[in-house]
């Protein structure tokens, strides 16, 4: 989107480089924006020129949906599996191997959280959002099912559970961070919600809850000067959640006070 303008335009036009889905997008400081695809992977352009520079896709046979990353400033990117419940990672160094061997990589998993995550029945999609904590010396994951949210350390790879209060991340998306403040979009709730984390990141308390019709199934969100912007999916209307027609043209709300 023109900054200054409020009609978007088309960036790469759909199933460009095999894409079928774009789930998350994350631009990194050297100018690099990376999609997910929840049925392959990762594809990584030049945010200026448009170029394709690398594809990173998923290993294996089994059932697989990328969903969300986060960048860490070391440049390393961080991608959730809906279905393993396992968290991907990209360093600077495998983007830089795929990219002497031709634009192909290979995922590969720094997280495994099924041990941690209660069951869910029939295969019911857990982690969904991810954000960077300060500095990124932690990361935080929701289980969109179980409503729960999880810390990631990149330095060990371990993941333990955050301490929510009692509180529980129901139908959690897309998690935005800035210090020690977390917003959470709650997709099927039309909900957004804001969290209070410790220094470590170990514990989150609810501040303040937000819900309203008019954010029509929102799944993701970013925000710029203390406004947050929200994306309306309308996957009930349509999509994979229900049927129904869109309303187009789609929108993004700007949200403030949350």
């Amino acid at each position: 989107m023109t900054p200054g303008h409020r009609v978007a335009e088309t960036f790469l036009p759909a199933g460009a480089d095999g894409r079928h889905t774009a789930n998350g997008l994350e631009v990194d400081r050297a100018g690099r924006l990376w999609v997910t695809d929840s049925t392959r992977g990762v594809s990584v352009y030049d945010l200026h020129s448009r170029r394709l520079l690398a594809q990173f896709e998923v290993p294996g046979d089994a059932p697989f949906f990328i969903n969300d990353l986060a960048l860490t400033p070391d440049g390393t990117v961080y991608l959730t599996d809906s279905v393993r419940n396992v968290v991907h990672r990209v360093t600077p160094a495998q983007f830089a191997r795929a990219r002497a061997a031709g634009g192909r990589g290979v995922l590969r998993t720094r997280f495994d959280l099924t041990g941690l995550l209660p069951s869910h029945p029939d295969r019911a999609p857990a982690l969904n959002g991810i954000a960077t904590g300060p500095g990124g010396r932690w990361l935080l994951t929701a289980d969109m099912t179980g409503g729960g949210l999880y810390r990631l350390d990149p330095g060990t790879g371990r993941a333990s559970r955050v301490d929510t209060h009692g509180t529980r991340l129901r139908n959690a998306d897309g998690l935005e961070t800035a210090g020690r403040s977390m917003w959470v979009v709650h997709n099927t709730d039309d909900a957004l919600s804001r969290w209070r984390l410790s220094h470590d990141g170990t514990r989150a308390r609810e501040e303040a809850r937000r819900s309203d019709p008019a954010l029509q199934l929102p799944t993701t969100l970013t925000r710029s000067r203390g406004t947050l912007y929200v994306v309306r999916s309308q996957f009930d209307r349509g999509g994979p959640m229900g049927p129904g027609t869109p309303r187009t043209p789609f929108t993004i709300a700007a949200v403030r006070g949350l």
